[in-house]
């Protein structure tokens, strides 16, 4: 089956994409579309981490870590919790992490 066979979501259709929704689904991929957010996006569907955690493992600095953060909480892709001082960030859209991981397969495809 190909994409013209494939049938239509019954409850979304070309008129009900308002300018939100095509505001918040182009930002959504503007997120995928950077490299590091990415890499941070993969790291937190695998564990939840700390900035430095995320710093360290990716071997990114801090601040660059604290700054695609902030954009993808911003887009709610990404929680956090406290733990004294320290915040622990997590993947919080299962949606999205859909699209990643597919998009990883579809790279990988032979």
């Amino acid at each position: 089956m190909d994409s013209h066979d494939r049938p239509q979501s019954p409850d979304i259709n070309v008129r009900s994409l308002d300018e939100e929704t095509l505001f918040m689904v182009s930002q959504t991929f503007k997120a995928l579309s950077d490299t590091t957010r990415i890499r941070i996006l993969y790291l937190l569907s695998q564990k939840e981490c700390s900035v430095n955690e995320i710093a360290d493992e990716l071997s990114l600095l801090q601040s660059t870590v604290s700054h695609q953060l902030r954009f993808l909480k911003n887009l709610r892709l990404v929680k956090f919790r406290r733990a004294g001082t320290t915040l622990y960030y997590s993947h919080d859209d299962e949606h999205v992490m859909d699209l990643l991981t597919e998009a990883i397969h579809h790279a990988n495809h032979d």
